[in-house]
C-alpha cells in the first residue's frame, strides 16, 4: 500500500482508505466529518466509492489538526471555516498581564486536609488538550482549590 501511495502523483485522487491512513484517522471519522463540514466534497463514483482531491485532503488535514492538536470543537472549526474560509489557527491569547491574587482563606480552612474534589477537577481539566497549553493554567488550578475551600467553609457554616 505504501508503494502504491508513493507512486501516485501529488494531483492524483485518493481513496478513503488512503486518506484515512495518511491522516491516521478511521474511515468512519472521515465520513462523519463529511456530514459536519459542507466544504468536504469527495467525488463519488458508482457504488459510492469516495475519491478525495488534493484540496479535500489538505482541508481534512487542517480539520484534524484543529480538532486533535489545538483542542477545537467541531462547532469551533465550523465557525473558523465560516468566518475565515481558509482554516487558519488563530494566534493564542496573550498571558494575563498580572497574576491573579489568591483569595485569603481563613486559618481553619487552611489547616484542614485538602479536599479530594480539587484534585479530581484538576485531573479532569488536565486531560483537555487545550487546557494543557494555557499559560494561566496554574492560576486556574489555584482558583479551583480556593473555590473548593470556600465551598467547604460555607457548608460548615450552614450546619
Amino acid at each position: 500500500m505504501i508503494g502504491r501511495r508513493s507512486a501516485k502523483s501529488a494531483d492524483a485522487f485518493r481513496t478513503i482508505s488512503e486518506v484515512a491512513g495518511d491522516l491516521e484517522v478511521p474511515q468512519h471519522v472521515l465520513r462523519f466529518w463529511e456530514t459536519r463540514f459542507a466544504q468536504i466534497k469527495p467525488l463519488k463514483r458508482a457504488g459510492g466509492r469516495r475519491y478525495y482531491r488534493p484540496e479535500d485532503i489538505e482541508l481534512l488535514r487542517r480539520i484534524r489538526e484543529l480538532l486533535y492538536k489545538h483542542g477545537y470543537t467541531i462547532k469551533g472549526v465550523q465557525r473558523l471555516l465560516k468566518d475565515n474560509g481558509l482554516i487558519e489557527v488563530p494566534t493564542p491569547a496573550p498571558a494575563l498581564a498580572a497574576p491573579v491574587a489568591p483569595i485569603a482563606v481563613p486559618a481553619a480552612a487552611a489547616s484542614s486536609p485538602a479536599p479530594t474534589a480539587p484534585a479530581r477537577a484538576a485531573a479532569q481539566i488536565n486531560d483537555l488538550p487545550l487546557f494543557a497549553r494555557m499559560p494561566d493554567r496554574p492560576a486556574i488550578l489555584a482558583a479551583i482549590e480556593e473555590l473548593e475551600a470556600l465551598k467547604k467553609l460555607l457548608r460548615a457554616r450552614r450546619k
